[in-house]
Protein backbone atom coordinates (compact mmCIF):
# COMPACT_ATOMS: atom_id res chain seq x y z
CA UNK A 1 0.00 0.00 0.00
CA UNK A 2 1.40 3.51 -1.20
CA UNK A 3 1.32 6.32 1.88
CA UNK A 4 -0.14 9.46 1.44
CA UNK A 5 -0.52 12.27 3.92
CA UNK A 6 -3.98 13.00 4.31
CA UNK A 7 -4.72 16.92 3.54
CA UNK A 8 -5.08 18.16 7.12
CA UNK A 9 -1.10 16.09 7.46
CA UNK A 10 -0.21 17.76 4.19
CA UNK A 11 -0.82 21.58 5.60
CA UNK A 12 0.69 20.66 8.63
CA UNK A 13 3.90 19.86 6.55
CA UNK A 14 3.94 22.81 4.65
CA UNK A 15 3.85 24.70 8.00
CA UNK A 16 6.51 22.48 9.83
CA UNK A 17 8.69 23.24 6.84
CA UNK A 18 7.98 26.70 6.55
CA UNK A 19 9.94 29.99 8.29
CA UNK A 20 8.37 29.56 11.75
CA UNK A 21 10.68 28.03 14.49
CA UNK A 22 7.65 27.19 16.21
CA UNK A 23 4.71 25.22 15.06
CA UNK A 24 1.67 23.74 17.43
CA UNK A 25 -0.01 20.89 15.65
CA UNK A 26 -3.06 20.89 18.54
CA UNK A 27 -6.51 19.38 18.40
CA UNK A 28 -8.55 16.05 18.58
CA UNK A 29 -7.27 12.17 19.50
CA UNK A 30 -6.48 10.07 16.55
CA UNK A 31 -6.37 13.22 13.93
CA UNK A 32 -2.26 12.56 12.65
CA UNK A 33 -0.38 15.12 15.06
CA UNK A 34 2.33 13.06 16.24
CA UNK A 35 2.92 10.95 13.05
CA UNK A 36 3.11 14.25 10.93
CA UNK A 37 5.67 15.41 13.47
CA UNK A 38 7.78 12.41 13.75
CA UNK A 39 7.42 12.29 9.80
CA UNK A 40 8.95 15.96 9.88
CA UNK A 41 11.44 14.95 12.65
CA UNK A 42 12.61 12.01 10.62
CA UNK A 43 12.94 13.98 7.03
CA UNK A 44 15.26 16.88 8.72
CA UNK A 45 17.53 14.02 10.36
CA UNK A 46 17.91 12.21 6.46
CA UNK A 47 18.16 15.99 5.45
CA UNK A 48 21.02 16.99 7.53
CA UNK A 49 23.97 14.06 8.22
CA UNK A 50 25.03 14.05 11.81
CA UNK A 51 22.60 16.29 12.84
CA UNK A 52 20.90 15.02 16.51
CA UNK A 53 16.85 15.98 16.83
CA UNK A 54 15.24 15.08 20.26
CA UNK A 55 11.40 14.22 20.85
CA UNK A 56 10.33 14.74 24.98
CA UNK A 57 7.23 13.55 26.45
CA UNK A 58 6.77 14.78 30.46
CA UNK A 59 6.45 10.77 31.30
CA UNK A 60 9.35 8.50 29.66
CA UNK A 61 7.11 5.16 29.99
CA UNK A 62 4.76 7.06 27.93
CA UNK A 63 7.49 7.85 25.05
CA UNK A 64 8.60 4.51 25.21
CA UNK A 65 5.94 2.63 25.17
CA UNK A 66 3.85 5.36 21.98
CA UNK A 67 6.24 6.48 20.66
CA UNK A 68 9.59 4.26 20.89
CA UNK A 69 7.81 1.40 20.24
CA UNK A 70 4.91 2.18 18.21
CA UNK A 71 4.45 5.76 16.29
CA UNK A 72 8.27 6.05 15.28
CA UNK A 73 8.44 2.26 13.89
CA UNK A 74 5.24 2.47 12.02
CA UNK A 75 6.43 5.84 10.28
CA UNK A 76 9.58 4.03 9.21
CA UNK A 77 7.75 1.50 8.01
CA UNK A 78 4.99 3.33 6.31
CA UNK A 79 7.23 6.56 4.90
CA UNK A 80 10.55 5.36 4.91
CA UNK A 81 10.78 1.84 3.51
CA UNK A 82 14.26 0.55 3.15
CA UNK A 83 15.84 3.20 5.33
CA UNK A 84 18.02 1.58 8.14
CA UNK A 85 18.43 2.61 11.32
CA UNK A 86 19.64 1.25 14.41
CA UNK A 87 18.02 1.93 18.14
CA UNK A 88 20.35 2.45 21.15
CA UNK A 89 17.84 0.35 24.11
CA UNK A 90 20.01 1.60 26.58
CA UNK A 91 20.51 5.40 26.53
CA UNK A 92 17.22 5.33 23.36
CA UNK A 93 18.40 6.97 20.68
CA UNK A 94 18.03 5.76 16.81
CA UNK A 95 21.11 6.53 14.48
CA UNK A 96 20.73 6.56 10.80
CA UNK A 97 23.48 5.59 8.47
CA UNK A 98 24.18 9.47 7.83
CA UNK A 99 25.30 9.59 11.38
CA UNK A 100 22.30 11.36 12.58
CA UNK A 101 20.88 10.50 15.24
CA UNK A 102 17.07 10.93 17.25
CA UNK A 103 16.92 10.97 20.62
CA UNK A 104 14.25 9.82 22.94
CA UNK A 105 13.54 11.49 26.70
CA UNK A 106 11.23 11.27 29.42
CA UNK A 107 10.88 15.24 31.58
CA UNK A 108 9.70 13.54 34.88
CA UNK A 109 13.16 11.41 35.66
CA UNK A 110 15.87 14.12 36.59
CA UNK A 111 18.89 11.68 35.72
CA UNK A 112 17.74 10.89 32.31
CA UNK A 113 16.74 14.23 31.01
CA UNK A 114 20.01 15.44 32.21
CA UNK A 115 21.52 13.03 30.00
CA UNK A 116 19.26 13.43 27.47
CA UNK A 117 19.50 17.63 27.46
CA UNK A 118 23.46 17.87 27.63
CA UNK A 119 23.83 17.44 23.89
CA UNK A 120 22.76 20.38 21.26
CA UNK A 121 19.67 19.40 18.68
CA UNK A 122 18.24 21.06 15.49
CA UNK A 123 14.90 19.47 16.45
CA UNK A 124 13.07 20.01 19.34
CA UNK A 125 9.58 17.87 19.35
CA UNK A 126 7.40 18.22 22.27
CA UNK A 127 5.24 15.28 22.09
CA UNK A 128 1.55 15.53 23.75
CA UNK A 129 2.88 19.20 25.70
CA UNK A 130 -0.33 19.82 27.50
CA UNK A 131 1.24 17.82 30.21
CA UNK A 132 4.37 19.91 29.84
CA UNK A 133 4.96 22.87 31.96
CA UNK A 134 6.24 25.73 30.79
CA UNK A 135 9.50 26.29 32.71
CA UNK A 136 10.43 22.62 31.58
CA UNK A 137 9.85 23.62 27.64
CA UNK A 138 11.93 26.69 28.38
CA UNK A 139 14.78 24.45 29.84
CA UNK A 140 14.47 22.43 26.59
CA UNK A 141 14.46 25.58 24.32
CA UNK A 142 17.82 26.08 25.58
CA UNK A 143 19.18 23.11 23.78
CA UNK A 144 17.93 24.15 20.32
CA UNK A 145 21.12 25.41 18.73
CA UNK A 146 22.76 22.68 17.17
CA UNK A 147 23.87 24.53 13.50
CA UNK A 148 23.66 21.73 10.52
CA UNK A 149 24.56 21.87 6.63
CA UNK A 150 22.53 20.67 4.46
CA UNK A 151 24.33 19.47 1.20
CA UNK A 152 20.89 19.31 -0.90
CA UNK A 153 20.30 22.97 -0.51
CA UNK A 154 23.53 24.20 -0.23
CA UNK A 155 22.13 26.07 3.30
CA UNK A 156 22.22 25.35 7.44
CA UNK A 157 18.88 23.62 8.49
CA UNK A 158 16.67 25.79 10.40
CA UNK A 159 16.75 24.78 14.05
CA UNK A 160 13.11 24.16 14.50
CA UNK A 161 10.31 23.74 17.81
CA UNK A 162 7.51 21.08 16.86
CA UNK A 163 4.71 21.03 19.41
CA UNK A 164 1.45 18.33 19.64
CA UNK A 165 -0.86 17.90 22.26
CA UNK A 166 -4.85 18.07 22.51
CA UNK A 167 -6.08 21.14 23.44
CA UNK A 168 -5.84 21.51 27.46
CA UNK A 169 -7.48 25.09 28.82
CA UNK A 170 -7.13 28.49 28.12
CA UNK A 171 -4.64 29.08 30.58
CA UNK A 172 -2.57 26.43 29.04
CA UNK A 173 0.90 28.32 28.10
CA UNK A 174 0.04 26.60 24.40
CA UNK A 175 -2.96 28.48 24.09
CA UNK A 176 -1.56 31.89 25.27
CA UNK A 177 1.79 31.61 22.93
CA UNK A 178 0.35 30.28 19.98
CA UNK A 179 -3.79 31.51 20.06
CA UNK A 180 -2.80 35.29 21.91
CA UNK A 181 0.56 35.62 21.23
CA UNK A 182 1.95 36.29 24.45
CA UNK A 183 4.00 35.30 26.83
CA UNK A 184 2.91 32.66 29.35
CA UNK A 185 4.44 34.89 32.46
CA UNK A 186 3.46 37.95 32.19
CA UNK A 187 0.83 38.29 29.30
CA UNK A 188 2.98 40.62 26.95
CA UNK A 189 2.53 40.45 23.68
CA UNK A 190 5.50 37.66 22.21
CA UNK A 191 8.34 39.50 20.48
CA UNK A 192 8.39 38.02 17.57
CA UNK A 193 4.64 36.36 16.62
CA UNK A 194 5.36 35.32 13.48
CA UNK A 195 7.74 32.69 15.30
CA UNK A 196 4.20 30.99 16.44
CA UNK A 197 2.27 29.06 14.01
CA UNK A 198 -0.47 26.28 14.74
CA UNK A 199 -2.78 24.55 13.16
CA UNK A 200 -6.12 22.73 14.06
CA UNK A 201 -6.41 18.87 13.41
CA UNK A 202 -8.99 16.70 14.33
CA UNK A 203 -10.15 13.20 13.50
CA UNK A 204 -13.11 14.28 11.40
CA UNK A 205 -9.41 15.49 9.20
CA UNK A 206 -8.52 11.55 9.44
CA UNK A 207 -11.54 9.11 9.15
CA UNK A 208 -9.58 7.69 6.30
CA UNK A 209 -7.28 5.90 8.83
CA UNK A 210 -9.91 5.45 11.17
CA UNK A 211 -12.24 2.39 12.42
CA UNK A 212 -15.69 3.04 10.73
CA UNK A 213 -17.12 3.47 14.74
CA UNK A 214 -14.32 5.45 15.97
CA UNK A 215 -16.09 8.96 15.66
CA UNK A 216 -19.93 7.08 17.01
CA UNK A 217 -17.91 6.12 19.88
CA UNK A 218 -16.16 9.11 20.70
CA UNK A 219 -20.00 11.16 20.49
CA UNK A 220 -20.34 9.11 23.34
CA UNK A 221 -17.63 10.92 25.66
CA UNK A 222 -19.04 13.11 28.50
CA UNK A 223 -18.81 16.66 27.05
CA UNK A 224 -15.56 17.90 28.34
CA UNK A 225 -13.48 14.99 26.74
CA UNK A 226 -15.96 15.61 23.31
CA UNK A 227 -15.07 18.84 23.72
CA UNK A 228 -10.94 18.11 24.01
CA UNK A 229 -10.60 14.72 21.96
CA UNK A 230 -13.36 14.97 19.21
CA UNK A 231 -13.94 18.63 18.56
CA UNK A 232 -10.43 19.28 19.47
CA UNK A 233 -11.26 22.69 21.17
CA UNK A 234 -9.97 24.39 24.43
CA UNK A 235 -11.70 24.73 27.30
CA UNK A 236 -12.32 27.80 28.99
CA UNK A 237 -11.43 28.31 32.20
CA UNK A 238 -12.85 30.75 34.90
CA UNK A 239 -11.04 32.22 37.96
CA UNK A 240 -10.98 29.96 41.01
CA UNK A 241 -10.87 26.52 38.99
CA UNK A 242 -9.96 24.11 41.31
CA UNK A 243 -8.84 21.51 38.74
CA UNK A 244 -7.94 21.90 35.08
CA UNK A 245 -7.19 19.66 32.71
CA UNK A 246 -3.98 20.04 32.45
CA UNK A 247 -3.34 19.69 35.84
CA UNK A 248 -5.22 15.89 36.16
CA UNK A 249 -3.05 15.49 32.45
CA UNK A 250 0.39 16.09 34.39
CA UNK A 251 -0.69 13.43 37.54
CA UNK A 252 -1.93 10.80 35.21
CA UNK A 253 0.33 7.68 34.65
CA UNK A 254 -1.38 4.59 34.07
CA UNK A 255 2.09 2.71 32.88
CA UNK A 256 3.95 2.69 35.92
CA UNK A 257 3.64 -0.17 38.34
CA UNK A 258 1.62 0.92 41.67
CA UNK A 259 3.64 1.10 44.96
CA UNK A 260 2.45 -1.38 47.30
CA UNK A 261 -1.00 0.46 49.36
CA UNK A 262 -0.46 1.82 52.84
CA UNK A 263 -3.84 2.74 53.35
CA UNK A 264 -7.18 2.20 51.15
CA UNK A 265 -10.24 4.33 51.90
CA UNK A 266 -13.54 3.60 49.59
CA UNK A 267 -15.55 7.11 49.24
CA UNK A 268 -19.10 7.23 49.46
CA UNK A 269 -21.68 10.34 48.64
CA UNK A 270 -24.77 8.89 48.79
CA UNK A 271 -28.09 10.58 46.72
CA UNK A 272 -31.35 9.97 47.27
CA UNK A 273 -32.06 7.19 45.04
CA UNK A 274 -34.23 4.67 45.46
CA UNK A 275 -34.24 0.89 44.49
CA UNK A 276 -36.47 1.67 42.23
CA UNK A 277 -37.63 4.67 39.90
CA UNK A 278 -34.04 6.25 40.22
CA UNK A 279 -33.92 7.61 36.81
CA UNK A 280 -33.79 11.24 37.30
CA UNK A 281 -31.72 10.81 40.69
CA UNK A 282 -28.33 11.70 41.26
CA UNK A 283 -25.73 9.03 41.47
CA UNK A 284 -24.22 7.46 44.23
CA UNK A 285 -20.49 8.48 44.19
CA UNK A 286 -18.20 5.35 44.83
CA UNK A 287 -14.19 6.23 44.92
CA UNK A 288 -11.88 3.83 45.88
CA UNK A 289 -7.91 5.82 46.26
CA UNK A 290 -5.38 4.54 48.10
CA UNK A 291 -1.91 6.11 49.51
CA UNK A 292 1.15 4.35 48.55
CA UNK A 293 4.51 3.76 50.05
CA UNK A 294 5.89 6.71 48.41
CA UNK A 295 3.47 8.80 50.26
CA UNK A 296 1.52 9.52 47.21
CA UNK A 297 -2.24 9.57 46.66
CA UNK A 298 -3.68 7.30 43.78
CA UNK A 299 -7.36 7.37 42.21
CA UNK A 300 -7.82 3.63 41.64
CA UNK A 301 -11.32 2.83 40.91
CA UNK A 302 -14.83 4.54 40.26
CA UNK A 303 -17.40 2.61 41.32
CA UNK A 304 -20.31 5.25 41.03
CA UNK A 305 -23.67 4.02 40.39
CA UNK A 306 -27.27 5.05 40.29
CA UNK A 307 -28.97 2.82 41.90
CA UNK A 308 -30.70 2.31 45.57
CA UNK A 309 -29.17 1.39 48.77
CA UNK A 310 -29.87 -2.38 48.02
CA UNK A 311 -27.33 -2.28 45.39
CA UNK A 312 -24.72 0.96 45.76
CA UNK A 313 -24.22 -0.57 49.30
CA UNK A 314 -22.92 -3.99 47.84
CA UNK A 315 -21.01 -2.38 44.87
CA UNK A 316 -19.43 0.00 48.21
CA UNK A 317 -18.95 -3.47 49.85
CA UNK A 318 -17.48 -5.50 46.89
CA UNK A 319 -14.86 -2.41 46.35
CA UNK A 320 -13.85 -2.44 49.73
CA UNK A 321 -13.46 -6.39 49.61
CA UNK A 322 -11.63 -6.30 46.12
CA UNK A 323 -8.93 -4.03 46.74
CA UNK A 324 -8.81 -4.59 50.64
CA UNK A 325 -9.48 -1.46 51.80
CA UNK A 326 -9.32 -0.08 55.56
CA UNK A 327 -12.58 1.65 55.82
CA UNK A 328 -15.56 3.12 53.93
CA UNK A 329 -15.86 6.85 54.59
CA UNK A 330 -19.08 8.65 54.12
CA UNK A 331 -20.09 12.50 54.97
CA UNK A 332 -22.18 12.20 58.11
CA UNK A 333 -24.30 15.13 57.65
CA UNK A 334 -25.86 13.99 54.33
CA UNK A 335 -27.11 10.30 54.93
CA UNK A 336 -23.84 9.19 56.59
CA UNK A 337 -25.97 7.08 58.85
CA UNK A 338 -28.35 5.93 56.13
CA UNK A 339 -24.68 4.69 54.69
CA UNK A 340 -23.77 3.09 57.60
CA UNK A 341 -26.61 1.39 58.34
CA UNK A 342 -26.80 0.31 54.69
CA UNK A 343 -23.39 -0.67 54.70
CA UNK A 344 -23.57 -3.03 57.83
CA UNK A 345 -26.64 -4.34 56.95
CA UNK A 346 -25.00 -6.27 54.10
CA UNK A 347 -21.41 -6.79 56.10
CA UNK A 348 -21.31 -5.23 59.98
CA UNK A 349 -17.66 -6.12 59.88
CA UNK A 350 -17.14 -3.77 57.57
CA UNK A 351 -15.10 -0.53 58.97
CA UNK A 352 -17.44 2.67 58.35
CA UNK A 353 -16.60 6.30 59.31
CA UNK A 354 -18.20 9.00 59.11
CA UNK A 355 -17.29 12.69 58.73
CA UNK A 356 -18.36 15.90 59.59
CA UNK A 357 -18.84 18.79 56.95
CA UNK A 358 -17.56 22.06 58.36
CA UNK A 359 -17.45 23.89 55.39
CA UNK A 360 -19.48 23.53 51.63
CA UNK A 361 -18.19 20.94 49.39
CA UNK A 362 -15.58 23.46 47.20
CA UNK A 363 -14.25 24.31 50.03
CA UNK A 364 -13.54 20.97 50.95
CA UNK A 365 -11.63 20.25 47.78
CA UNK A 366 -9.41 23.07 48.01
CA UNK A 367 -7.02 21.18 49.96
CA UNK A 368 -7.39 18.13 47.75
CA UNK A 369 -6.75 20.43 44.50
CA UNK A 370 -3.48 21.81 45.83
CA UNK A 371 -2.52 18.05 46.37
CA UNK A 372 -3.06 17.35 43.23
CA UNK A 373 -1.63 20.61 41.87
CA UNK A 374 2.15 19.67 43.72
CA UNK A 375 1.66 15.75 42.62
CA UNK A 376 0.48 14.34 45.50
CA UNK A 377 -2.18 12.61 43.59
CA UNK A 378 -2.11 10.41 40.93
CA UNK A 379 -4.50 9.23 38.52
CA UNK A 380 -3.91 5.78 37.84
CA UNK A 381 -5.99 5.66 34.78
CA UNK A 382 -8.68 7.67 32.55
CA UNK A 383 -11.91 8.72 34.89
CA UNK A 384 -14.15 10.60 32.51
CA UNK A 385 -16.84 11.31 34.50
CA UNK A 386 -15.09 12.08 37.71
CA UNK A 387 -12.85 14.33 35.82
CA UNK A 388 -15.49 16.67 34.39
CA UNK A 389 -16.90 17.10 38.22
CA UNK A 390 -13.60 18.64 39.00
CA UNK A 391 -12.54 20.63 36.18
CA UNK A 392 -16.38 22.21 36.81
CA UNK A 393 -15.63 22.46 40.60
CA UNK A 394 -14.61 26.05 41.39
CA UNK A 395 -14.04 28.76 44.25
CA UNK A 396 -17.40 30.24 43.37
CA UNK A 397 -19.20 26.51 43.73
CA UNK A 398 -20.12 23.71 41.81
CA UNK A 399 -20.83 25.32 37.56
CA UNK A 400 -22.70 22.28 35.92
CA UNK A 401 -26.16 20.93 36.56
CA UNK A 402 -26.80 18.22 39.69
CA UNK A 403 -24.51 16.93 41.91
CA UNK A 404 -20.62 16.32 41.89
CA UNK A 405 -21.14 13.04 43.58
CA UNK A 406 -17.93 11.38 42.07
CA UNK A 407 -15.93 14.31 43.33
CA UNK A 408 -17.42 14.30 46.57
CA UNK A 409 -16.47 10.85 47.22
CA UNK A 410 -12.92 11.04 46.00
CA UNK A 411 -12.97 14.48 48.45
CA UNK A 412 -14.06 12.61 50.80
CA UNK A 413 -11.80 9.58 50.50
CA UNK A 414 -8.61 11.54 50.10
CA UNK A 415 -9.02 14.14 52.88
CA UNK A 416 -9.09 10.36 54.81
CA UNK A 417 -5.88 9.65 53.35
CA UNK A 418 -4.42 12.79 53.89
CA UNK A 419 -5.84 14.35 57.34
CA UNK A 420 -5.14 17.77 58.10
CA UNK A 421 -1.87 17.39 59.52
CA UNK A 422 -0.30 15.64 57.13
CA UNK A 423 -1.13 18.11 54.51
CA UNK A 424 2.25 20.34 53.19
CA UNK A 425 0.27 22.84 52.48
CA UNK A 426 -0.86 23.74 56.18
CA UNK A 427 -1.09 27.47 56.35
CA UNK A 428 -3.86 27.69 53.52
CA UNK A 429 -6.75 26.08 55.44
CA UNK A 430 -4.97 27.06 59.01
CA UNK A 431 -6.17 30.36 57.41
CA UNK A 432 -9.37 29.24 56.57
CA UNK A 433 -10.07 28.71 60.43
CA UNK A 434 -11.44 25.77 60.50
CA UNK A 435 -10.83 21.41 59.58
CA UNK A 436 -12.07 19.91 56.60
CA UNK A 437 -13.62 16.99 58.09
Amino acid sequence: MTFRLTKIQQKAWELISGPAKHVLLVGGSRSGKTFISIRAVILRALLADGSRHVILRFRFSHIKNTVILDTFPKVMSLCFPGIRYHLDRSDWYATFDNGSQIWFGGLDDDTRSEKVLGSEYATLFLNECSQISSSARSIALTRLSQQCFVEKTGNNLRVKAIYDCNPPSTAHWTYKMFQKKVQPETNMPLTNPLNYESIFMNPFDNLENLPEDYITEMESLPAAMKRRFLEGRYSDISTGTLWTVEMIEATRDVMTPLPEMRRITVGVDPSGSADTNNERNDATGIMVCGKGSDNIGYVLEDCTIKAGPATWGVAAIEAYHRHRADKIVAEKNYGGEMVRHVIHSIDPYVKCDLVTATRGKCVRAQPISALTEQKKIRFTNHFPALEDELCAMSEDGYTEKGSPNRADAFVWAMSDLFPVGERSNLATWIQLGTPYV
